[in-house]
């Protein structure tokens, strides 16, 4: 009888029993554990580890009543930002690919809502040589916004929005500059770099400045305050502790060229703001204040060897120039040569010596306000008063 035998285990080895899946992962997760475990103890020993009792947050201390100040600040704020927009202005730009022409963003800046028909005075740097403009109400609501008038030896500007009453919150008080006082106590309120209804404070650290405003215009009596304007402030309000209107932020003092404010800023006073925003509105353009004269020119001047002064070359019949006596280049009836007219030396004071400095003398003034020329006649110098008036192109 033939004896049955396990057959020699190099002809068939045995196979091994398979372990089922499940034990693998326990096996795993227990190394990963006992990993995590001797890691921890480690770093503990090594104290880079802290184990750290459960956490609470911080019993939070009711805070008293705002100071009077605070709440003054508050008010005023909450008084003004509502009249205050922000102004994006609008260039052309060909697309690369159709060719076709789009309004595209070049600029922000700040502008207030003037009346209850929509007007919105900023500075007329914030929309020169711009295609169009778009305001931002306070409400975030956009409107197309279109030019009325600008004078550009102010730096202000008038747009108009075509926005339902209800939704325009005109600036609540105006106010005066006259009798404004270095370390008054003021407030901006603008979109600095585009973060619209920001308001800063500061103080008045000067008044009667004068700078040199786009194309190369001067701007004078301008107010200065350390109060923080930056770029995209432009043309919003700088207000006096009782929130009412004193001037219109127009520029920053920036030896190093950078973008941010030294706390040196400027601003228009509100009594050119108040004389210059109602002619905008009514004729688009200031009509000039001055007299009813022509002058000479520089060049020609000096071709006639007078160095300082203005040569009133011709006044106007009827006008005020004429009633107050001033002379313009005469023939003389006996030898038919001419005879210089008047030169304008100073104007209440104020030496002149170009055309353009004439001018910039009767801008500070009004229709109907008198001024007292110092003048040369011949060999002899005068003081005549007379009164300055609406000059119309259209007139003379």
């Amino acid at each position: 009888m033939t004896e049955l035998t396990d057959p020699p285990a190099a002809d068939h080895p045995a196979k091994p029993a398979r372990e089922h899946p499940a034990v693998h992962r326990v096996n795993g997760g227990l190394v990963v554990v006992l990993l995590f475990v001797v890691a921890a103890l480690v770093l503990r020993d090594a104290g880079m580890l802290e184990f750290r009792a459960p956490a609470q947050p911080r019993t939070v201390i009711p805070r008293g009543d705002l100071s009077s100040e605070e709440n003054s600040t508050i008010a005023i704020f909450d008084l003004v930002a509502p009249s205050v927009v922000n102004i994006t202005s609008l260039g052309v730009q060909r697309d690369v690919f159709s060719r076709n022409l789009h309004e595209v963003p070049r600029g922000t800046g700040s502008g207030f809502i003037w009346d209850d028909n929509g007007h919105v005075v900023t500075n007329y740097h914030v929309i020169s040589n711009a295609n169009g403009a778009r305001v931002t109400l306070a409400d975030n609501s956009v409107w197309e916004a279109r030019l009325i008038g600008y004078e550009r030896s102010k730096d202000l500007a008038v747009l108009k929005i075509d926005a339902p009453q209800g939704q325009l919150r005109k600036i609540p008080n105006v106010g005066t500059s006259r009798d404004l006082r270095v370390g008054q106590k003021v407030f901006a309120i603008g979109s600095p770099f585009g973060l619209d209804q920001t308001l800063t404070t500061g103080i008045i650290s000067g008044l009667g400045r004068q700078l040199t405003g786009d194309g190369g215009t001067s701007l004078k009596g301008m107010i200065q305050t350390d109060a923080s304007i930056n770029p995209g402030n432009s043309g919003g309000p700088l207000l006096d502790s009782e929130g009412r209107l004193i001037g219109v932020n127009t520029a920053i003092y920036n030896p190093t060229q950078s973008a941010f404010s030294v706390g040196i800023g400027f601003a228009v006073p509100v009594d050119t703001v108040n004389f210059i925003v109602p002619q905008l509105i009514e004729n688009g353009r200031v009509l000039p204040v001055g007299l009813a004269i022509d002058v000479l020119d520089d060049s020609v001047q000096r071709r006639l060897g007078i160095a300082s002064g203005v040569v009133v070359a011709r006044v106007w019949p009827g006008s005020t120039a004429a009633e107050a006596g001033l002379q313009g280049i005469q023939i003389d009836q006996k030898s038919e040569l001419m005879v210089l007219g008047d030169v304008i030396l100073a104007v209440d004071g104020d030496p002149v010596d170009s055309p353009i400095a004439l001018m910039e003398e009767f801008q500070e003034h009004r229709a109907g306000d008198e001024v007292e020329l110092t003048v040369r006649r011949g060999k002899s110098t005068l003081q005549l008063k007379v009164r300055l008036e609406t000059i119309d192109d259209a007139t003379h």
